[in-house]
């Protein structure tokens, strides 16, 4: 009910505020300040990646830009070293909001949204901005808001579309609810009037060119990673897990091959240099001795990482189910006298079912109780208990890692795996194409337009259900370390990055983005 009320609070706010200051103001439009940009992403800006990536081509490309959203995760570090990107923070509710009655506190975060967004694009960039990128969704209020201040100031508007918030909406609500209707018509009314239309896939541009006649100009811009994702080394593998070993719980020691920091993490070991590399002759009494070097262990667990909102349109689930399925063919295979290696499972991101879900896998993996490091006492149900007690082949713990960190992890792990279901079925997950850009094959939770970025067979694995990833893991992880089905999929990728097909978000951007906003300019000063 709660958000049923906000969403309906802001599409009242949003139309009655544009439609009186519309009527309201009548001086004449300023003249936009070109080479400039304000990129609105109504969310943590830190946890905004595509919008990151736009903001850092923009000031690349020699535009003034300026960056709109919540304060929270720290935004990626290449952004904060450029001097041409400035951050406006929008303000955040008061905390004493929170203890009052929500039809009191709700119009009052409302109009305080509103406010703050128009404050810092019509009076804390000094000059109108010549584009404004707006992120979609969220449609309500900032497609209102953008419309108006373009038409105020001159701007031009570039609509990110990453996916459709109607539908996100009707998750929730259900598709006929009338303020699914209602939310429709405003992303459809104020969204289709803008200078030019991004668009994560090329089934949604078809969709919504042919549904809503959108006008202006319409271009497909694939997610890519950032050039400085890639597969780790070795030694950033072994930096990367001396960091993150006290943030793991200390249950998972016995389950984990010994070590001994700084010598050794659970993926990594020191090793002497190999003789090969020195001199055959034997070295001075004072000659400093060759430092030893990070390796891959041979007896370290399998490492899969997965990225989730924790929110209900990610059935994590159907990741909890297939992990028990995988135990139990763990424990069958030693029975047969195959061997399947133990998995360490880590699960990045925040959001409000962490708690309840990570509780569930805790029972499972420990045999009862609570898991290593969560809430104890929490209610849930997620499978049936293995025999024998706790979990001996899985392990599942959840972490929070730095812009810097993330992207590391990635490309230290074997298997990637994406539980993004689209709501409209028409974006991609942005995980994906982060886990491609570092190396990493994935198994993915299929729908309809998945195939534009992962193919089935050459970088990566489409399930459908917890068996089939259970079976799908079995598959890629037979052999570990050197398993030959993963094997095949990682060189996949590296193929696809050496013939130039998958490129780089840079690369992608200045193919698609810059040819509209800089052939503007050049047209504008003739």
């Amino acid at each position: 009910m709660d958000d049923l009320s906000r969403t309906l609070l802001q599409l009242l706010a949003s139309f009655l505020f544009v439609w009186a200051v519309w009527r309201l103001v009548k001086h004449p439009r300023t003249q936009p300040s070109l080479r400039s940009a304000a990129i609105l992403v109504l969310g943590d800006v830190g946890r905004s990646p595509r919008m990151m990536y736009h903001a850092e081509s923009f000031a690349t490309a020699g535009f003034e830009t300026y960056l709109i959203g919540y304060p929270g995760s720290r935004p990626v570090p290449s952004l904060l070293s450029i001097p041409h990107v400035h951050f406006l923070y929008l303000s955040t509710p008061p905390k004493y909001l929170e203890r009052l009655p929500f039809i009191v506190a709700a119009p009052r975060k409302v109009i305080q949204q509103v406010f703050s967004i128009l404050h810092a694009l019509l009076v804390r960039i000094p000059h109108p901005p010549e584009f404004i990128v707006v992120q979609n969704p969220p449609s309500i209020p900032t497609l209102a808001l953008v419309w108006f201040v373009s038409r105020l100031r001159g701007s031009k508007v570039i609509i990110d579309w990453h996916n459709l918030g109607y539908s996100i909406l009707a998750l929730k609500l259900g598709s006929r609810h009338p303020l699914v209707r209602i939310a429709k018509a405003f992303e459809a009314y104020f969204g289709r009037t803008a200078y030019a239309h991004l668009f994560v896939t090329q089934a949604m541009r078809d969709h919504l060119v042919s549904a809503w006649d959108l006008q202006g100009h319409k271009a497909v811009l694939h997610d890519r990673p950032p050039s400085h994702f890639h597969r780790a080394s070795p030694s950033e593998t072994h930096d990367l897990f001396l960091r993150l070993a006290p943030l793991l719980p200390p249950s998972l020691r016995p389950f984990l091959p010994s070590r001994t920091p700084p010598l050794s993490t659970l993926l990594t070991t020191l090793t002497p240099a190999s003789p090969a590399s020195t001199s055959a002759a034997p070295l001075a009494v004072d000659a400093p001795r060759p430092l030893p070097l990070p390796a891959l262990r041979p007896d370290r667990p399998a490492l899969l990482v997965s990225s989730t909102s924790w929110t209900p349109d990610e059935d994590f689930g159907l990741l909890r189910d297939a992990l028990a399925a995988y135990e139990r063919r763990a424990r069958t295979a030693e029975r047969e006298g195959r061997a399947l290696p133990k998995v360490l499972v880590v699960v990045t991101g925040k959001g409000p079912l962490r708690d309840r879900y990570m509780a569930e896998i805790g029972r499972l993996q420990d045999g009862a109780g609570a898991g290593p490091g969560e809430a104890k006492g929490q209610k849930g149900g997620g499978g049936e208990r293995e025999e024998g007690g706790s979990w001996r082949y899985v392990r599942c713990v959840s972490l929070w890692l730095e812009a810097e960190e993330y992207p590391l992890l990635l490309g230290s792990a074997d298997v990637g795996i994406s539980l993004h279901a689209s709501s409209s079925a028409l974006d991609l997950p942005m995980k994906v194409v982060d886990m491609f850009g570092c190396g990493l094959p994935v198994c993915a939770l299929g729908f309809a337009c998945l195939s534009e970025l992962v193919q089935d067979g050459v970088n990566g694995l489409v399930f459908h259900d917890a068996a089939q990833l259970a079976e799908q893991l079995e598959t890629l992880l037979t052999g570990h370390p050197d398993a030959p089905a993963l094997t095949a999929l990682r060189e996949s990728l590296a193929r696809a990055e050496q013939d130039g097909s998958w490129g780089s978000w840079g690369q992608n951007w200045d193919r698609v983005v810059r040819p509209l906003v800089v052939r503007h300019v050049d047209s504008s000063s003739t």
